[in-house]
Protein backbone atom coordinates (compact mmCIF):
# COMPACT_ATOMS: atom_id res chain seq x y z
CA UNK A 1 0.00 0.00 0.00
CA UNK A 2 2.72 2.52 0.79
CA UNK A 3 4.37 1.89 -2.02
CA UNK A 4 1.22 2.45 -4.53
CA UNK A 5 0.67 5.46 -2.29
CA UNK A 6 4.01 6.78 -2.85
CA UNK A 7 3.74 5.87 -6.87
CA UNK A 8 1.19 7.80 -6.94
CA UNK A 9 2.60 10.79 -5.15
CA UNK A 10 -1.41 10.38 -3.68
CA UNK A 11 -0.19 10.94 -0.27
CA UNK A 12 -1.10 11.40 2.62
CA UNK A 13 -4.15 9.63 2.39
CA UNK A 14 -7.15 8.23 4.64
CA UNK A 15 -7.63 4.87 4.29
CA UNK A 16 -10.71 2.71 5.12
CA UNK A 17 -10.54 -1.43 4.87
CA UNK A 18 -12.49 -3.85 5.99
CA UNK A 19 -12.11 -7.90 6.58
CA UNK A 20 -8.06 -9.03 4.83
CA UNK A 21 -7.92 -6.06 3.73
CA UNK A 22 -7.40 -4.38 6.95
CA UNK A 23 -4.88 -6.48 8.00
CA UNK A 24 -3.00 -5.80 4.62
CA UNK A 25 -3.59 -1.91 5.77
CA UNK A 26 -3.61 -1.57 9.47
CA UNK A 27 -3.79 2.13 8.59
CA UNK A 28 -6.28 4.45 9.66
CA UNK A 29 -9.42 2.42 9.81
CA UNK A 30 -9.31 -1.33 10.08
CA UNK A 31 -12.87 -2.66 9.96
CA UNK A 32 -12.48 -6.04 11.66
CA UNK A 33 -9.08 -7.55 11.02
CA UNK A 34 -9.74 -11.16 10.94
CA UNK A 35 -6.03 -11.44 13.04
CA UNK A 36 -5.92 -14.85 14.64
CA UNK A 37 -2.70 -14.37 17.00
CA UNK A 38 -4.26 -11.83 18.66
CA UNK A 39 -7.11 -14.21 19.94
CA UNK A 40 -7.09 -15.84 23.77
CA UNK A 41 -8.42 -18.90 21.75
CA UNK A 42 -5.76 -18.62 18.93
CA UNK A 43 -4.96 -22.43 18.49
CA UNK A 44 -8.56 -23.56 18.68
CA UNK A 45 -9.17 -20.32 15.97
CA UNK A 46 -6.15 -22.16 13.97
CA UNK A 47 -8.15 -25.96 14.12
CA UNK A 48 -11.57 -24.25 12.98
CA UNK A 49 -9.67 -22.63 9.80
CA UNK A 50 -8.35 -25.87 9.42
CA UNK A 51 -11.27 -27.48 9.14
CA UNK A 52 -12.41 -24.99 6.72
CA UNK A 53 -9.65 -25.86 4.61
CA UNK A 54 -9.95 -29.26 5.25
CA UNK A 55 -14.21 -29.76 4.20
CA UNK A 56 -13.37 -27.61 1.31
CA UNK A 57 -10.45 -29.52 -0.03
CA UNK A 58 -13.05 -32.32 0.62
CA UNK A 59 -16.59 -31.01 -0.94
CA UNK A 60 -15.53 -27.96 -2.78
CA UNK A 61 -16.36 -24.39 -2.72
CA UNK A 62 -20.08 -24.74 -1.67
CA UNK A 63 -19.43 -27.36 1.56
CA UNK A 64 -15.93 -25.19 1.92
CA UNK A 65 -18.39 -21.55 2.44
CA UNK A 66 -20.74 -22.84 4.17
CA UNK A 67 -18.18 -24.22 6.80
CA UNK A 68 -16.43 -20.69 6.29
CA UNK A 69 -19.51 -19.22 7.23
CA UNK A 70 -20.02 -21.27 10.20
CA UNK A 71 -16.92 -20.91 11.70
CA UNK A 72 -16.59 -16.57 11.03
CA UNK A 73 -20.27 -16.73 12.80
CA UNK A 74 -19.41 -18.74 15.63
CA UNK A 75 -20.45 -16.52 18.70
CA UNK A 76 -17.83 -16.45 21.21
CA UNK A 77 -14.54 -18.95 21.54
CA UNK A 78 -14.03 -22.06 19.63
CA UNK A 79 -15.06 -24.57 22.33
CA UNK A 80 -15.49 -28.14 22.08
CA UNK A 81 -19.01 -27.31 21.35
CA UNK A 82 -17.63 -25.98 18.17
CA UNK A 83 -15.85 -28.56 16.88
CA UNK A 84 -18.65 -31.27 17.35
CA UNK A 85 -21.25 -29.73 15.55
CA UNK A 86 -22.05 -31.77 12.18
CA UNK A 87 -20.18 -30.12 8.93
CA UNK A 88 -23.29 -27.47 7.72
CA UNK A 89 -25.98 -27.81 4.76
CA UNK A 90 -23.90 -25.67 2.00
CA UNK A 91 -27.69 -25.79 0.62
CA UNK A 92 -29.04 -24.24 3.93
CA UNK A 93 -26.63 -20.96 2.91
CA UNK A 94 -27.85 -21.05 -0.88
CA UNK A 95 -24.84 -22.67 -1.77
CA UNK A 96 -24.13 -25.49 -4.58
CA UNK A 97 -23.99 -28.54 -3.13
CA UNK A 98 -22.12 -30.34 -5.74
CA UNK A 99 -18.76 -30.00 -6.12
CA UNK A 100 -17.16 -28.73 -9.47
CA UNK A 101 -14.02 -29.77 -8.62
CA UNK A 102 -12.20 -26.62 -8.91
CA UNK A 103 -9.99 -26.15 -6.01
CA UNK A 104 -8.79 -22.09 -6.67
CA UNK A 105 -10.76 -20.22 -4.03
CA UNK A 106 -7.97 -17.89 -2.28
CA UNK A 107 -10.07 -17.64 0.97
CA UNK A 108 -10.99 -21.13 1.31
CA UNK A 109 -7.59 -22.34 0.95
CA UNK A 110 -4.35 -22.50 2.60
CA UNK A 111 -3.34 -19.30 0.75
CA UNK A 112 -5.49 -16.79 2.65
CA UNK A 113 -3.39 -18.08 5.87
CA UNK A 114 -0.95 -15.25 5.58
CA UNK A 115 -3.57 -12.53 6.20
CA UNK A 116 -5.11 -14.36 9.20
CA UNK A 117 -2.15 -15.72 10.68
CA UNK A 118 -0.51 -11.75 10.63
CA UNK A 119 1.09 -10.59 13.97
CA UNK A 120 0.59 -7.17 13.86
CA UNK A 121 3.88 -4.91 14.71
CA UNK A 122 1.68 -3.29 18.20
CA UNK A 123 5.18 -1.19 18.65
CA UNK A 124 5.34 -0.17 15.06
CA UNK A 125 1.51 0.80 14.95
CA UNK A 126 1.39 2.61 18.39
CA UNK A 127 4.70 4.83 17.18
CA UNK A 128 3.83 5.68 13.77
CA UNK A 129 2.60 9.11 13.00
CA UNK A 130 -0.91 7.87 11.49
CA UNK A 131 -3.75 7.13 13.77
CA UNK A 132 -5.09 3.85 13.26
CA UNK A 133 -8.60 3.19 14.37
CA UNK A 134 -9.93 -0.41 14.96
CA UNK A 135 -13.70 -0.75 14.17
CA UNK A 136 -16.10 -3.59 14.59
CA UNK A 137 -19.68 -4.64 13.69
CA UNK A 138 -22.21 -3.46 16.47
CA UNK A 139 -23.59 -7.24 15.68
CA UNK A 140 -20.60 -9.09 15.07
CA UNK A 141 -19.01 -8.22 18.46
CA UNK A 142 -19.00 -11.90 19.83
CA UNK A 143 -17.83 -13.75 16.62
CA UNK A 144 -14.37 -14.45 15.21
CA UNK A 145 -13.69 -11.04 13.87
CA UNK A 146 -15.37 -8.78 16.08
CA UNK A 147 -13.25 -10.17 19.21
CA UNK A 148 -10.36 -10.20 16.91
CA UNK A 149 -11.02 -6.51 16.41
CA UNK A 150 -11.52 -5.84 19.82
CA UNK A 151 -8.42 -7.72 21.02
CA UNK A 152 -6.16 -5.89 18.27
CA UNK A 153 -7.56 -2.27 19.51
CA UNK A 154 -7.06 -3.10 23.09
CA UNK A 155 -3.38 -4.26 22.28
CA UNK A 156 -3.02 -0.76 20.92
CA UNK A 157 -4.49 0.55 23.99
CA UNK A 158 -7.99 1.69 22.68
CA UNK A 159 -11.40 0.75 22.45
CA UNK A 160 -12.67 -0.37 19.64
CA UNK A 161 -15.18 1.74 17.28
CA UNK A 162 -18.58 0.24 16.78
CA UNK A 163 -19.82 0.84 13.83
CA UNK A 164 -23.26 -0.24 12.69
CA UNK A 165 -24.76 -3.71 11.55
CA UNK A 166 -22.19 -6.37 10.76
CA UNK A 167 -18.67 -7.36 9.72
CA UNK A 168 -20.20 -6.97 5.72
CA UNK A 169 -22.49 -3.79 7.13
CA UNK A 170 -21.28 -1.96 4.01
CA UNK A 171 -23.03 -4.02 1.72
CA UNK A 172 -26.44 -4.06 0.68
CA UNK A 173 -28.83 -6.64 -0.39
CA UNK A 174 -27.26 -7.68 -3.38
CA UNK A 175 -25.02 -9.88 -1.23
CA UNK A 176 -27.53 -11.96 0.60
CA UNK A 177 -26.33 -10.62 3.76
CA UNK A 178 -27.80 -7.08 3.91
CA UNK A 179 -25.54 -4.78 6.18
CA UNK A 180 -26.60 -0.71 6.42
CA UNK A 181 -24.84 0.59 3.92
CA UNK A 182 -26.03 3.95 5.00
CA UNK A 183 -25.83 4.08 8.38
CA UNK A 184 -22.10 2.43 8.11
CA UNK A 185 -21.35 5.54 5.46
CA UNK A 186 -22.38 8.19 8.37
CA UNK A 187 -20.35 6.54 10.87
CA UNK A 188 -17.36 6.55 8.89
CA UNK A 189 -17.46 10.36 7.40
CA UNK A 190 -18.16 11.49 11.07
CA UNK A 191 -15.09 9.12 12.29
CA UNK A 192 -12.74 10.74 9.54
CA UNK A 193 -14.26 14.14 9.84
CA UNK A 194 -13.06 13.97 13.55
CA UNK A 195 -9.91 12.60 12.78
CA UNK A 196 -8.59 15.32 10.52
Amino acid sequence: MHALIEALGAGPVEMFASSGGAVTALALVAHEPPLIPVLPDAQAAERARSGVRDVYQAKGSGAGMAAFIMMTSWKGEYTDDYFAQPEPDPAAFGMPTVDDGTRDDSLLSNRSWAVSSYRPDIATLTAAPARVVIAVGEESLDTFTGRAAVATAELLGQQPTAFPSHHGGFVGAEFGYPGQPEAFARKLRELLAGLS
